[in-house]
């Protein structure tokens, strides 16, 4: 059983770490402004499914190997770098194509984007180490079964993360909404993307344990 103030912190915690720019809730925004608040949202959701590969990596101890072995996390770091540079790609090469919110909500679409965001998330060994390291620190091992305490941590987690991260999609399409109807917009929108996809590219090949 997690200790109730432990769960007060690790919510406060959380919910700073959520707020903070880094590249999930920035590829959250970018998906609203340039798209939809669907797409911001099952954004949010594809990325989020990926911290429960993370925090069950972290509770059974998988993720040490990252944090240990080298070769590991440079494969997975060079997967998720290579994974950036190809949708930052994507974006910059559709730069021109007209913004269609029939198209961009299509299930095909949104099933896309689900996908992308699964992956960019579990392709980052840092987060792996990221959970190994932060979760452990709410967790109280006399009160037993420390694995399913940071699962629990994890799906709190998760569950914060939807909601922080939603939000930010959303506001970022409120605020872009009257500037969808300027011409060259979406262009200038996708070119943002593309650049900042692949400045997170570099960062992460760039990175270190």
């Amino acid at each position: 059983m997690l200790e109730l103030s432990n769960i007060y912190l690790f919510l406060i915690a959380s919910f700073l770490l959520c707020l903070a720019p880094g590249p999930d809730n920035i590829y959250v925004l970018t998906q609203g402004m340039t798209k939809s608040k669907k797409a911001a949202v099952i954004t949010t959701l594809g990325l989020t499914t990926g911290i429960i590969v993370h925090t069950t990596a972290a509770a059974f101890g998988i993720s040490v190997i990252f944090k240990t072995s080298e070769i590991a996390f440079n494969i997975v770091k060079y997967a998720g770098a290579a994974y950036l540079l190809y949708i930052a790609y994507q974006a910059f090469k559709y730069r021109n194509e007209p913004l269609d919110l029939s198209v961009q909500n299509s299930s095909g679409e949104l099933k896309k984007l689900y996908i992308k965001g699964f992956f960019m998330n579990v392709l980052n060994p840092k987060v792996s180490i990221f959970f190994l390291a932060f979760l452990p620190q709410f967790v109280t091992p006399a009160n037993g079964n420390v694995p399913m305490q940071m699962i629990t941590l994890g799906l709190i987690f998760m569950v914060l993360t939807i909601i922080v991260f939603s939000s930010i999609g959303i506001a970022g399409n409120v605020l872009s909404a009257k500037l969808i109807e300027k011409p060259n917009i979406v262009k200038y929108m996708n070119i943002m993307t593309s650049f900042v996809l692949g400045t997170l590219a570099v960062k992460l090949a760039l990175s270190s344990r």
